[in-house]
């Protein structure tokens, strides 16, 4: 089995319970110069032009400077609440995330993206979600190893970028190689979440949606998405031998493949990724009048980006540790509860024909602690095993039938 993890600690554990109190929490990213130039990727911002910031953080000329709360409170915000209710391009996202029953905040310029560091307010534990749109400042190695760990302890990361050579604030960096530079050259592992972006300019309305009438970004409570409108993006090119869960589900071109992708998203360790490869998708047209902004959020697509992102919001949302199950052709499997009680795995099956199965548990590490095989016999129509014994630590339950392999993930608190 691949290992997902390349380390496993205490820590990683300790804030993976950490995320289960944080589930209405997202966090939208101001710290890597979201509004440099004609950037204005905040969800509100109360003051302007105060120039650039001493760690080098660019917010100068005519640009905002986001507060971590917005402003009035979104605990006024009501079903009939306008996104002019609060000043930022992103306002729109954000409020109707509110409407959802979410809690936003902003990560102002000077903010510290960490993970596991108590000491900060906004460490990167205290929500569910990491918003992230086209940032324009490179993220330091402590930032890239933060942001990781996060996700793989169960944190839900949402990932925009723009096209090449969109370097907004001059530093010799754009959005496209500072994403790539995170998932290449980091401390944990090569391309993790197994995105890379291209570094290509387009624009285009494309139709091009994966034929995956159960995907929750293309089909979820907030509508079905059947095209997307680039404005100047670029694409991405996915690799699932990196990351056997990533899956493309909207394309420039084809519906299917590793190449061409406009929309993705993966899962890592116990957290999710969410990645999509234009910034003027969330884009609602209002915020920071010195700059040029136009409503991708609504008009664009005839509304089909506000799908998209509420739909993948969600996603990203929804608990991660609950019961993990999963159907073959003729064999149903789950686990529950998750996170495991009384260091006692329970596996439930049902078949529909006589199956030998072979069920592996392995550590975060890889190495195997367990290997189980089962001749389950037709109409054994509930089938339970127990595990017992385990000790305290993430895990991968490998389940292998005729009809394929599947790995869950296990936590076992």
């Amino acid at each position: 089995m691949k290992t997902i993890f390349f380390k496993c600690s205490i820590i990683l554990l300790f804030f993976s319970f950490s995320l289960l109190k944080a589930q209405n929490k997202i966090l939208f990213d101001a710290s890597k110069g979201e509004t440099a130039s004609n950037a204005d990727w905040v969800i509100d911002s109360d003051l302007h032009n105060l120039g650039v910031g001493s760690t080098g953080s660019y917010i100068g000329g005519n640009e905002s400077n986001p507060q971590r709360f917005p402003t009035p409170l979104q605990s006024t915000i009501t079903a009939s609440t306008v996104e002019t209710y609060w000043n930022g391009a992103l306002s729109s996202w954000a409020i109707d995330c509110v409407k959802k029953g979410y809690e936003v905040e902003t990560l102002p310029w000077n903010g510290l993206i960490t993970f596991g560091v108590t000491s900060n307010p906004q460490d990167l534990s205290n929500y569910k979600a990491f918003v992230v749109d086209e940032p324009n400042l490179i993220f330091t190695t402590a930032q890239k190893t933060a942001i990781i760990n996060y996700v793989a302890a169960g944190g839900g990361l949402f990932m925009i970028s723009d096209h090449d050579a969109s370097d907004r604030n001059g530093d010799g960096f754009d959005s496209p190689h500072i994403w790539n530079d995170l998932m290449d050259t980091n401390t944990v592992g090569v391309n993790p979440f197994g995105i890379s972006f291209d570094y290509l300019t387009f624009s285009g309305t494309f139709s091009n949606v994966a034929n995956l009438p159960m995907d929750p970004i293309l089909n979820g409570l907030n509508g079905n998405v059947s095209q997307v409108k680039w404005t100047s993006g670029t694409s991405m090119t996915l690799n699932t031998v990196q990351n056997p869960s990533v899956k493309g589900v909207v394309f420039k071109t084809g519906n299917s493949g590793a190449t061409n992708v406009l929309c993705a998203h993966a899962t890592y360790g116990l957290g999710k990724v969410v990645a999509v490869s234009d910034s003027s998708i969330p884009d609602d047209g209002t915020g920071d009048s010195g700059d040029t902004l136009y409503d991708g959020y609504l008009t664009d697509a005839n509304g089909n980006h506000r799908k998209l992102l509420l739909n993948a919001t969600d996603w990203l949302m929804l608990p991660t540790l609950n019961t993990p199950s999963f159907a073959f052709n003729n064999l149903k499997f789950s686990i529950a509860p998750n996170p495991i009680q009384n260091r006692q795995i329970n596996v439930f099956f049902n078949i529909l024909e006589n199956e030998k199965i072979n069920i592996s548990l392995f550590d975060c590490l890889g190495r195997e602690v367990k290997t189980i095989f089962v001749d389950a016999k037709l109409g054994e129509n509930s089938n339970q095993m127990e595990i017992n014994g385990v000790k305290k630590g993430i895990y991968f339950l490998k389940i292998t039938s005729q009809f394929g392999t599947k790995n869950l993930q296990v936590l076992v608190p």
